[in-house]
């Protein structure tokens, strides 16, 4: 039951976040036991977003996740995220924060796991 939430300021298309959502989908499984069959996503582009005082293109990424991931895992899943996130928009990498949340409560269809 992976989340993963992009906030950034480059501009984006539907053609582009639809990529993102895509190749998310993908790096999603470096995290053992995660899927696109459970990855929600979150996109929003065009947002205020400053970072070292400045508004040039960055963004801010939190993973949710059910359960826990190794440091390993969470290092694998961060490049992927920067990579996809670097090479759709444009966004250098050092302007990329990628922030993880693990937590055991997760509810869905009207319980918890």
């Amino acid at each position: 039951m992976p989340f993963i939430n992009v906030k950034t300021n480059a501009k984006l298309t539907a053609g582009l976040a639809e990529q993102i959502k895509t190749q998310l989908g993908q790096a999603i499984t470096a995290i053992p036991g995660k899927s696109e069959g459970w990855l929600m996503v979150g996109i929003d582009g065009d947002q205020t977003l400053y970072f070292r005082g400045t508004a040039d293109p960055a963004a801010m990424v939190s993973v949710s996740l059910y359960g826990s991931a190794s440091g390993n895992a969470m290092d694998t899943l961060t490049a992927h995220i920067t990579g996809i996130l670097t090479d759709t928009l444009g966004i250098a990498s050092d302007r990329i924060y990628v922030s993880y949340m693990c937590t055991e409560h997760w509810g869905w269809n009207g319980s918890n796991f």
